[in-house]
């Protein structure tokens, strides 16, 4: 893929470093000169010095191919208004916007950023996690807050273990995208058999994640 990243703090270095190294196509605009020489001598990624709410500058960072735009800028308004750019003005199909302020995730979300990251929720949800071995996490809300990845950790008692997936009944506009067991990844099919301790990954609609636990654990 080709990734547009606006913003080079750690967040921005971090990420095009990994898409780089994954063998991704990466572009980075950054305002500050001094880390852009930094960046160019360190990753083998296109650089640009620039506003990345500056249409010009996402002309030269080569917006009008890419498939991604992450903007991952301290800056709430800039994040938003450089993904409402590659949108409306560049017809990119994917964008990505860090969310500093909590406050901002449902107007991001509102105004058609496909996933806007709240590093705060995040991590205050990994810190739950961990606190209260809570059942079901949801890792991260997109397409304009409609959907959401969840995480369900099978236990002993689950009323689905031991049967295959054809024979449970889902909530409404959900499914299984993938079953960890152990080091194993398992792409769920029609005749896969859930066990105790799977860790379950699912796609659902906000909101029905009590119903997935009611089929999932048999808990409210």
């Amino acid at each position: 893929m080709y990734i547009v990243i606006i913003g080079a703090g750690k967040v921005g270095y971090f990420l095009a470093k990994r898409l780089s190294d994954n063998k991704h196509t990466v572009s980075i605009i950054e305002r500050n000169k001094m880390i852009c020489e930094e960046i160019a001598k360190e990753l083998e990624v296109l650089v640009i010095n620039g506003d990345g709410c500056d249409p010009n500058i996402l002309e030269e960072a080569g917006i009008r191919r890419a498939d991604v735009l992450a903007a991952v800028t301290g800056s709430d308004e800039d994040n938003l208004i450089a993904c409402q750019l590659a949108k409306e003005n560049f017809n990119v199909r994917r964008t990505v916007a860090r969310v500093n302020d909590p406050d901002n995730e449902r107007t991001f979300s509102e105004l058609g950023i496909d996933v806007p990251i709240n590093d705060t929720t995040i991590i205050s949800k990994i810190i739950e996690e961990e606190v209260s071995f809570s059942d079901v996490v949801n890792l991260l809300s997109f397409k304009r807050g409609k959907l959401a990845i969840v995480r369900v950790d099978l236990p002993q008692d689950s009323p689905v273990i031991n049967k295959p997936l054809s024979e449970i009944i889902w909530p409404e506009n959900s499914a299984l995208v993938s079953v960890l067991r152990g080091e194993e990844v398992i792409i769920p099919k029609g005749n896969t058999i859930l066990k105790p301790g799977d860790d379950v990954i699912a796609l659902t609609l906000v909101g029905n994640e009590p119903q997935l636990l009611n089929i999932l654990i048999g808990k409210i």
